[in-house]
């Protein structure tokens, strides 16, 4: 009967403990598996003559992280942040889009750092992993006080890829 029992235990433990590693591992590979659509924005005439604030090229900050890369520019004008066709990063559960008040960032400490004195604005969910996007800046932001485009992933507090911006 003890037998029985510790063996009925024992699976009843290493179903729950599997359960719980294979949802953790299928919430992590699903964006691997069922990728969003690629970005299609492309900037309008009337968007290209207005202002540019400021231009960046996203920048594979460590490249001895083969899963955390980006590439791609990136336009900042007065009120919208824009992601060139030619951005991309390798995919992730829940990356955001942030300006951030720092130029020349290269290390996840450093940007949590950052983080933790509140020294950027989130601008929103990154919502392709590929392509051109555009982000509305919020009311109130003036983006002249920013020096970087940053794509974080605040699940894993993780630095995808930095952008410092050039101003113009």
């Amino acid at each position: 009967m003890r037998r029985f029992l510790r063996g009925l235990l024992l699976f009843v433990f290493g179903g729950i403990l599997g359960t719980g590693a294979g949802f953790a591992l299928g919430i992590y590979f699903f964006p691997f598996i069922f990728p969003p659509p690629a970005g299609t924005d492309v900037m309008t005439q009337t968007e290209q003559a207005a202002p540019i604030m400021a231009t960046g090229k996203f920048i594979h900050a460590d490249p001895s992280d083969r899963v955390h890369w980006g590439q791609g520019t990136v336009t900042v004008q007065k009120d919208q942040v824009f992601l060139n066709a030619d951005f991309k990063v390798g995919p992730g559960p829940d990356y955001r889009v942030l300006l951030v008040k720092k130029a020349g960032i290269k290390t996840k400490e450093e940007m949590k750092e950052l983080i933790e004195k509140k020294q950027f604005v989130e601008i929103s969910r990154l919502r392709a992993f590929e392509g051109g996007q555009r982000y509305a800046v919020p009311a109130g932001v003036n983006v002249e006080e920013y020096q970087s485009v940053v794509i974080w992933c605040w699940a894993f507090s993780q630095l995808i890829t930095p952008a410092t911006l050039e101003k113009k």
